[in-house]
């Protein structure tokens, strides 16, 4: 018989089975809950961890990036921070009509802000009109603007005009060894490249690229945790980390030898439009560079100019030095004991095997003297100098000064040069400076050798390191690079030199100064057109240049300077725009150096005070106790925020000061001042003037009290 099924104690054992399941799922989330608090981990992922970061937040402290000064403590390049123009055409962030913050009157906005940006009110108003646009920044000429035209733009209370702030890096003086010092600019972090959150200053050029990972410094952070309303929540502890600055570079530069050389060779390249010039100062017992620049050039803050030429033409640029070249010859010749000074040869030309070599006077000068040779810069005579000492032992001296090699001078893409040497007149061309190509920096650091009693000295632009965390300073000693000679010969080649400069017959009596005696040598070299590999014809077509010394008898500097292919040359001779610079400047240098060496008891000597964040009157105060009686102001404001001489600056105390406050920059009555202190406005003002005549001032086109901007132009006479 087939047996009833039990209703009742089917559901009992269901009931035991969930029972038991029940249980069973209640020891699983038991052991998940007591793992979870044990390990206080789901799926491999700390919860703990996952909290805090839920609430955590942390923020960066950027460092410092390292300040670079010249020898003398005035800053070339520091941090600082620079304004982008923005306006506001939409009207629908307006929410106060009274108080609108977008563009209202655009007449009356693109005549305000012509005054302050290098654009035409006609230029802005196209920027204004833009349709569909809801705000515009206005390129070039609305970026990297500074804290006083900021301040003078906000004065004119226009509405809808916004500014928007970014780290940046000043060179407060404007055109200044732009090439050799270069430029940071702010760049993505490799971390934060895809994001472009973060950014940073980074060196791209010259000794701001090459020394980058010292001024960079390391970044610190802030953390701290919040609420879910921005709130910190209490209890919680802010952990700082503290960022630490870059290190502080001072260059060998001089700035007021610097600042100087920038305006002789604008004038000279305005005046005589040249492909490209190059010039060097340099102390021959250290080597060290004073002062250094190039043409073209560019404005290492506003960047303008930058893209005319990229390349340091002194170390990146080779070419054929010419005659400047024969030094080297001369120093050999006087070594081996080959050069006889008044030993006679027949100027014009000289065969070599190969063809013929001639003088620049085709015909010759008769039967001369080797030394008159010399100071007629004849060929010839440098030819049968290097026959006589042998090819073999003057290639050994091009050697020995360092030709045809690399300086090790660090920068970028620094050139070797090379010479030809294989064929009698390949090797006689050598001789006076051909076949032989050369970068400014070789051929000032074999120089050396000649004004250094023999010995030659690596060219240093960095004289030393200072660590502002913990104030260390490393100072940059002075290398040798050899001796190729004695010192009786580069004493006995320094004389030889002055007749250059003092023989009736002299190529380089254009360079006399008053005062001074100077030994130096110019040359004249024809420049290899690179599209057809031969030398370009015509008088204008040379590379004009002159290395001068003084004084002669015990130099204590070597100025080189050169000037490739001017448009403007009425004859053929280079020296009357080359002079312009050599003469006046070499002046300047010999006056410093004398005020530096001798003890005066009539000079008060005094260290410039800080007296920027002062106010106006504060820092006149400040200066006048000091016995600075002689101080300019630029600007309408009230607060002192850029200062020249710069803080710490050795000084005399009747020398000028120039300040500027934070208002708008205003011209200043220059009548009665000197070419030099005119030029400290242009350099703290960013603005050029532009010169006639010499002396003292006695007329400027811009009258006292008017607005400077970037577009101003303003022409000084003086007598």
């Amino acid at each position: 018989m087939k047996k009833t099924a039990n209703p009742q104690k089917n559901r009992k054992k269901m009931t035991r089975i969930m029972v038991g399941l029940t249980g069973l799922l209640f020891l699983v989330f038991i052991f998940r809950f007591s793992m979870i608090m044990i390990t206080k981990k789901v799926n491999g992922e700390n919860l703990s961890e996952h909290v805090n970061n839920l609430y955590t937040r942390s923020s960066i402290l950027a460092a410092k990036r390292g300040t670079i000064y010249d020898i003398g403590g005035s800053p070339i390049a520091l941090d600082a921070t620079s304004y982008s123009l923005v306006a506001v055409l939409t009207d629908e962030w307006s929410e106060d009509t009274e108080n609108p913050n977008h563009i209202v009157d655009k007449e009356k906005t693109a005549e305000a802000l012509a005054q302050y940006i290098s654009m035409s009110k006609e230029e802005i108003l196209t920027i204004l009109n833009q349709e569909d646009l809801k705000q515009v920044e206005f390129g070039s000429a609305g970026t990297n603007l500074n804290y006083a035209t900021k301040s003078s733009i906000e004065a004119e209370e226009l509405p809808g005009i916004t500014f928007e702030e970014t780290p940046s890096r000043l060179y407060p003086n404007g055109i200044f060894a732009s090439h050799l010092v270069g430029f940071a600019q702010s760049a993505a972090s490799e971390e934060e490249a895809d994001t472009n959150e973060e950014k940073k200053l980074v060196g791209m050029m010259g000794i701001e690229s090459l020394y980058d990972d010292e001024l960079d410094g390391s970044d610190g952070e802030v953390t701290y945790q919040e609420d879910s309303n921005g709130y910190l929540i209490p209890g919680t502890q802010i952990q700082e980390e503290e960022p630490v600055e870059g290190d502080n570079l001072y260059l060998t530069l001089d700035s007021r030898l610097q600042i100087y050389l920038e305006s002789l060779m604008s004038q000279v390249y305005a005046e005589a439009e040249p492909e490209s010039m190059t010039a060097m100062l340099v102390d021959p017992e250290t080597g060290a560079i004073l002062a250094a620049s190039q043409r073209p050039t560019f404005n290492a803050t506003t960047k303008d100019g930058i893209d005319a030429q990229w390349q340091n033409l002194l170390v990146e640029d080779t070419y054929e030095p010419g005659s400047t070249f024969k030094i080297l010859t001369l120093a050999a010749a006087v070594n081996e004991g080959v050069f006889s000074p008044f030993a006679t040869y027949t100027s014009g030309s000289v065969e070599v095997e190969g063809g013929t070599i001639r003088d620049y006077n085709k015909d010759g000068w008769g039967n001369i003297t080797y030394l008159e040779g010399l100071a007629r810069s004849s060929n010839v005579a440098f030819v049968k100098l290097v026959q006589t000492m042998g090819y073999d032992v003057w290639e050994s001296y091009m050697k020995a000064f360092g030709i045809g090699q690399s300086t090790d001078s660090g920068l970028e893409n620094e050139a070797t040069g090379n010479y030809s040497y294989t064929y009698p007149l390949e090797k006689a061309n050598t001789a006076f400076g051909q076949g032989v190509t050369v970068t400014p920096f070789q051929l000032m650091q074999a120089f050396t050798a000649i004004a250094n009693e023999g010995t030659m000295m690596k060219l240093n632009y960095l004289d030393r390191t200072e660590d502002p965390n913990t104030g260390e300073i490393t100072v940059i000693e002075p290398k040798e690079a050899g001796s190729p000679i004695t010192a009786e010969t580069a004493q006995t080649v320094l004389t030889y030199l002055k007749e250059v400069v003092y023989n009736e017959n002299g190529s380089g009596q254009a360079y006399q100064i008053e005062g001074t005696e100077i030994a130096a040598k110019t040359g004249t070299a024809e420049v290899v057109n690179s599209t057809t590999g031969g030398y370009y014809t015509g008088y204008s077509n040379y590379l004009y240049s002159v290395v001068g010394f003084a004084p002669a008898d015990d130099p204590s500097y070597i100025l080189y300077l050169t000037m490739k292919r001017p448009a403007n040359l009425d004859s053929l001779n280079g020296s009357k725009y080359l002079s312009e610079i050599f003469n006046p400047f070499m002046t300047r240098a010999i006056e410093y150096d004398n005020l530096n060496t001798e003890v005066t008891g009539d000079v008060n000597q005094a260290s410039m005070p800080e007296v920027t964040t002062l106010s106006k009157d504060e820092a006149l105060a400040a200066l006048t106790a000091l016995g600075y009686n002689d101080t300019a102001i630029i600007g309408s404001g009230s607060r002192i925020v850029q200062q020249y001489p710069y803080a710490g600056t050795q000084t005399i105390t009747n020398q000028k000061a120039i300040l500027m406050t934070e208002g708008a920059m205003t011209m200043p009555d220059v009548y009665g001042w000197s070419k030099d202190d005119v030029l400290k406005v242009s350099e703290i003002a960013g603005i050029n003037f532009t010169f006639e005549g010499e002396g003292y001032v006695v007329f400027q086109s811009l009258e006292t009290g008017s607005i400077l901007n970037a577009a101003t132009e303003v022409k000084i006479i003086l007598e």
